[in-house]
């Protein structure tokens, strides 16, 4: 996997993460809702750590400054 996220998107899904964990704990009550926004916000996180994103490459775009 090349990384394909720079920075900013590193950073811009890091805080989505930490917002969608905030909504699945203290707003959502429905259990199944709670645990899909839990999952949308563990892919989030894994982008971000990772620098890696699917879409991206399945549509050839690179954010990442280091070739």
């Amino acid at each position: 996997m090349t990384k394909n996220i720079g920075t900013i998107d590193r950073i811009m899904r890091l805080v989505i993460g930490v917002v969608l964990v905030a909504v699945a704990l203290f707003i959502v009550t429905v259990l199944w809702l709670k645990v899909v926004i839990i999952l949308l916000a563990l892919f989030t996180f894994y982008e971000a750590l990772s620098s890696w994103c699917l879409f991206y490459q399945l549509i050839g775009k690179n954010t990442c400054p280091i070739e």
